[in-house]
């Protein structure tokens, strides 16, 4: 059964793998620097190669079969690793194996006696021939050690790979005898070179003196069992195969035998002269690094003097040097805010010349149009009258703003008295976009025409963009949908007859001779209404002519910009510039709507056809108004829908879908008015 080996203590010792290679001092000062602190018990175990089986049938019978080294040279790898410990104070034992291959003696060595710590130096190979490489010796004891012990790979002082226990070794040991104790408290505690050669060379001497005498051996074996080899010691107890004898008192590795007592002394002679020529040399360079130390100290100070003047300098010149950068970021800044400074009086100045010139080139471009618009009024029979800006100032009180009764993109709008007549006068505003155009356009357009639902236009001052309307008592339509001013509801019998009016006039637009007339502005705030509420399509300084030939919805005219007001701007006008007459139904029909739900026009389409679906049509409808004829109003909201379609040509045609409709349903609201009968 295998045996463990444990020290006096109770400890399991360290035990290192050597050999002729570089990587073994590193393993071994590895282990004594991170290992041996807390077991001071170092065993260094060497294998010697011989030849197997077969090799020795080869050579012959005469011929050795180690073809490793010879005894004198296996002496002289452990020679290195005992002055080292020695130095450090650590007993150190020392054995030798033979075997066919150094990893399967390590592997042997392990199990027999149950190491639980083995440190072994590197492969000599190169990182890439390692991993290639596979037969090298610590890669077979990395992977076929057991369980129980950790192996300990180190190259160039470094670890290179550990492999942990998985578990504990079994309680089972055996002890070494007592007479060899591992017990590092028996080794002096040095801490000079010239102690520990000291105690070396005492250790020698008593070591000659018993050279005559017999003299503790160490079994060199194999584990190989049908090749075994061993050398007997002097005495008559025999030794176990397997058993390894280590001397404690020399720290030596020492090969004996009955013929061998010469050599051994010999070899005792050489190690303690070794010995005391180590110590005279320890001694020289103890001294030899005194003496260096005082001098090193003088040279520290005198450094540090020199350190302290030089610091001194550098720390006065670099004052001086941040002094004189302060000045020059001073200045240089300085430079920067002059140049800044007048760079920004050249931008200014620039601005300020392109301002003037523009507003120069604003300014007769202004009074170019108003003279083109002036000529081409003076050139055409229009029919209104030309009042003078002292009449127009006069009647609104230098334009106060008690006289101002609304505001639009054009301009505010003021109410006078003109000729004994109620009036409104629309003034152009001086930075209105494209004002004199639509004054002209105005002026053109109702100067022509007259209609019941067109607004009818009284005068004009064209120097100063005038425009005098006749007087609408109850203002817009939009004001009185939302009860502006806590006025009452119209009734919906009402909201019917201006919804057919509403149609009737832009039927009238789209039909001018010789040229129809898109409105493109249609919204409740356009629609003026008098003290009957009789209603009149206003502010068609946006409308244009198109030719009769594209007034249709097959083709439309081209516009290069949209124009209108947003949510009644016909949205296939909006994206492709295209302009029909049925560009108006789509901001009449959500006009329509606004007329039975007093709401505002943002989704208003979305809302009704929500509620139609849903059944609640009756709750969408203006609460204020009473006795909504629901049916009647689900039709008029039905045709409202259809010509707010997206795309033209799902819209009914004006005047032979939706003005009939929409007069029979006026006829429908004036028969069911109070104080009214059919006739009427």
């Amino acid at each position: 059964m295998p045996s463990t080996i444990l020290t006096d203590d109770g400890n399991h010792p360290i035990v290192v793998a050597i050999d002729k290679d570089k990587h073994s001092p590193s393993a071994v000062k590895w282990a004594v620097d991170h290992l041996v602190i807390s077991n001071p018990a170092l065993v260094l175990v060497h294998v010697r190669m011989k030849n197997s089986p077969n090799q020795v049938g080869a050579n012959g019978a005469g011929q050795s079969s180690n073809r490793g080294l010879s005894d004198q040279d296996t002496h002289k790898v452990f020679t290195s690793f005992r002055a080292y410990s020695a130095r450090k104070g650590i007993a150190v034992k020392e054995v030798v194996i033979e075997d066919i291959s150094a990893s399967k003696g390590l592997l042997d060595y392990i199990n027999s006696y149950r190491v639980t710590n083995i440190v072994l130096g590197a492969s000599s190979r190169s990182t890439f021939s390692r991993k290639f490489w596979t037969h090298d010796v610590p890669t077979i004891v990395n992977k076929a050690a057991p369980d129980f012990c950790t192996v300990y790979v180190i190259s160039k002082g470094k670890q290179q790979s550990v492999r942990p226990a998985a578990k504990a070794l079994a309680s089972s040991s055996a002890r070494l005898p007592s007479s060899q104790p591992w017990s590092a408290a028996r080794l002096s505690n040095y801490s000079e070179p010239e102690d520990v050669a000291r105690s070396a060379y005492m250790r020698a001497e008593q070591n000659i003196g018993r050279s005559n005498a017999s003299m503790d051996s160490v079994d060199v074996h194999t584990r190989e069992p049908k090749n075994s080899y061993s050398r007997s010691s002097p005495s008559d107890a025999p030794l176990n195969r397997g058993s390894v004898d280590v001397t404690a008192q020399n720290l030596d590795f020492t090969q004996v035998s009955v013929n061998d007592s010469c050599s051994s002394s010999s070899s005792w002679e050489a190690e303690m002269n070794r010995l005391k020529l180590e110590l005279r040399q320890t001694m020289d360079m103890y001294n030899t690094a005194c003496k260096e130390a005082v001098s090193a100290n003088q040279t520290a100070k005198e450094l540090s003097q020199w350190k302290m003047e030089e610091a001194s300098r550098f720390k006065q010149a670099r004052i001086s040097e941040e002094a004189a950068l302060t000045i020059a970021e001073t200045e240089k800044a300085k430079g920067r805010a002059a140049i800044e400074a007048a760079q920004k009086s050249q931008r200014l100045a620039e601005i300020e010349a392109k301002r003037r010139k523009y507003a120069e080139l604003k300014a007769r471009r202004e009074t170019e149009e108003k003279n083109l618009a002036l000529n081409d009024l003076s050139q055409n029979n229009i029919r209104y009258r030309k009042y003078t800006i002292e009449e127009i100032e006069l009647t609104t009180k230098n334009f106060s703003n008690s006289e101002k009764i609304g505001e639009g993109g054009y301009g505010p709008v003021y109410k006078g008295r003109l000729d004994r007549t109620p009036v409104a006068i629309k003034v152009l505003r001086s930075d209105a976009a494209q004002g004199m155009q639509q004054f002209k356009q105005e002026v053109q357009v109702l100067g022509h025409m007259r209609h019941p639902n067109m607004v009818l236009l009284l005068g004009a001052c064209p120097e100063y963009g005038c425009l005098v309307y006749e007087f609408m008592n109850n203002g817009s339509l939009e004001d009185r949908l939302f009860r502006k001013g806590n006025t009452p509801p119209i009734p919906w019998e009402i909201r019917f007859k201006i919804a057919a009016e509403i149609a009737t006039g832009l039927l009238f637009l789209h039909q001018a001779k010789p040229e129809p007339l898109v409105h493109r502005d249609l919204k409740p705030g356009n629609i003026l209404l008098d003290s009957n509420y009789a209603c009149k399509i206003s502010d068609v300084g946006l409308a244009r002519l198109v030719p009769p030939s594209v007034a249709d919805c097959v083709t439309q005219y081209h516009m290069t910009s949209a124009a209108g007001t947003f949510c009644y701007i016909d949205p296939e006008y909006q994206q492709t510039g295209k302009l029909g007459t049925k560009s108006d139904i789509y901001s009449l029909g959500v006009m329509l709507l606004q007329i039975i739900t007093a709401r505002p026009p943002m989704g208003l389409t979305h809302h009704v056809e929500r509620a139609i679906e849903n059944g609640t049509f009756a709750d969408i409808l203006d609460p204020t108004v009473p006795n909504w004829p629901v049916e009647e109003s689900l039709n008029y909201a039905k045709l409202s829908l259809k010509c707010a379609e997206l795309r033209k040509k799902d819209r009914p045609d004006l005047g032979s879908v939706i003005l009939p409709e929409l007069n029979r349903l006026k006829e429908l609201g004036m028969s069911s008015m109070p104080g009214t009968g059919s006739s009427s």
